[in-house]
């Protein structure tokens, strides 16, 4: 038989990196995308905005500081809805990155770093280059919105 789920092995041993998401989902149902930066790991991939998890720091709160800080939209813990997380070894660290669903936000995201941002329809999202740990999220995304 052979393996109907292949992938990289996880790799033990590696320092973990937490990082919260958002599906930001507009009125038409569509989805915020953001180009990582010039630069950056995964330079000029498409990624849903947030970032990483500080020690200590729960990830919700994590999520509302980083969507201030990358889009300059407010939010609050209570309007974030768990979406689903992913797993992914890369070279030098492992990232689990936690998605959250969010439907309400006050202000309009604009890339504060210079990163080119769009508006997607959830089929869309599989024609992007996006980074290898966003991209189980996709179907999922697909099946909840």
């Amino acid at each position: 038989m052979t393996d109907p789920c292949p992938s990289p092995p996880v790799r033990a041993g590696l320092p973990i990196v937490l990082v919260s998401a958002a599906a930001l989902v507009d009125r038409d149902g569509r989805i915020l995308v953001a180009q990582r930066p010039a630069g950056k790991h995964l330079a000029g991939t498409w990624e849903f905005p947030g970032g990483k998890v500080e020690p200590g720091e729960p990830p919700e709160s994590a999520l509302v500081r980083e969507l201030q800080e990358e889009l300059g939209i407010d939010t609050h813990e209570s309007c974030l809805a768990p979406c689903g997380f992913a797993s992914h070894s890369y070279e030098g660290f492992h990232l689990v990155l936690l998605l959250f669903a969010i439907r309400k936000w006050t202000g309009t995201p604009v890339g504060r770093d210079g990163q080119a941002v769009k508006w997607v329809r959830p089929p869309e999202l599989f024609s992007l280059d996006m980074p290898p740990a966003d991209r189980p999220l996709l179907g999922l995304i697909q099946a909840v919105l």
